[in-house]
């Protein structure tokens, strides 16, 4: 007898941070017979766009008849986006967080939009562990002016054993591209008042079982 899929199954991790005007939600890798049930839990999130980070296992015909948009920005498993597929993704998600309902004037005072409101991007590779963590991470960045650290930290919160030493050393090292909130500082978290030494270990310490595949 096979097995029946159900969504309730399938790992969906919802990256809202109360900074960021568009919502993210990281999965796995659906396949054809699978896509349907991810298709409802995109409707119920409000996903206007998927990307795929890993190769094709569906076809993105379904996705479109129901108003979603498919990005392919595949980059190799367990590494860091290209300067292609960042371009791609920044336009996106720059994209996005126009549609959104946060509103930022020009003083320091924030303007939270009602998650209900928020725009939603998936993002997935095969796992859910590296690569679209990854792309989550610099959309944290690059919209809510978030310390790379508190991003990877944010996020493993939400999805354990995400990024690989790898991906935390090119986030750790990454540069603002977009500028809309430049003048924007994010408040100290937990991991931004680390030590340098405690932020060194977060750095370099997995405590997740090592992926073989992400």
């Amino acid at each position: 007898m096979v097995r029946s899929f159900s969504p309730s199954l399938t790992h969906f991790s919802v990256i809202d941070h109360p900074r960021v005007p568009v919502q993210f939600l990281i999965l796995d890798c659906p396949t054809e017979s699978s896509l349907p049930y991810y298709v409802a839990e995109f409707k119920q999130h409000r996903v206007t766009t998927v990307i795929r980070c890993c190769q094709p296992t569906y076809s993105a015909q379904l996705l479109v008849d129901h108003g979603i948009q498919l990005a392919d920005l595949p980059f190799p498993d367990g590494g860091v986006p290209n300067a292609s597929v960042l371009s791609k993704f920044l336009e996106i998600i720059s994209k996005a967080s126009q549609q959104g309902k946060t509103r930022f004037d020009d003083s320091d005072e924030e303007h939270d939009a009602p998650d209900d409101e928020k725009p939603t991007i998936a993002v997935h590779c095969v796992a859910g562990l590296g690569r679209a963590p990854v792309l989550v991470a610099v959309g944290l960045i690059e919209l809510g002016c978030i310390a790379p650290l508190d991003a990877i930290d944010f996020i493993r919160q939400k999805r354990r054993g995400a990024f690989n030493k790898p991906q935390i050393t090119y986030l750790d090292q990454y540069k603002r591209v977009l500028k809309r909130h430049a003048r924007r500082v994010s408040p100290p978290s937990a991991s931004s008042v680390l030590s340098w030494g405690g932020r060194m270990m977060m750095k370099f310490t997995n405590k997740s079982p090592q992926q073989t595949t992400v």
